[in-house]
């Protein structure tokens, strides 16, 4: 009998463990989001801007150079939404 709550303590212990991690990572993918939303909204604006002045090829270049950011950008949101998503599930899952 003792072992069984040895081993249900131990068990407990480890889920403890692996929710005080969940937490912390979520805790700093969200903290990583918040970051990426605002790098996102600079290099959006910085792309308005450049659209309004189109000519010369410099600016295509930076055009372009702000559009493949964005692109990056939205990409890491997106696989940190992902991520973000499976801790949840993963939390949710030890209710």
């Amino acid at each position: 009998m003792e072992e069984g709550f040895e081993l249900l303590e131990q068990k407990v212990r480890k889920a403890a463990d692996l929710v005080k991690r969940l937490r912390k990572a979520n805790h700093d993918l969200e903290e990583e989001r918040e970051r990426l939303a605002s790098r996102l909204k600079e290099a959006e604006r910085r792309l308005d801007a450049l659209e309004k002045g189109r000519g010369s090829s410099e600016e295509a270049r930076r055009r372009e150079s702000v559009d493949e950011e964005v692109a990056a950008l939205r990409r890491e949101r997106e696989e940190i939404r992902r991520r973000i998503g499976k801790l949840v599930e993963v939390l949710d899952g030890l209710e």
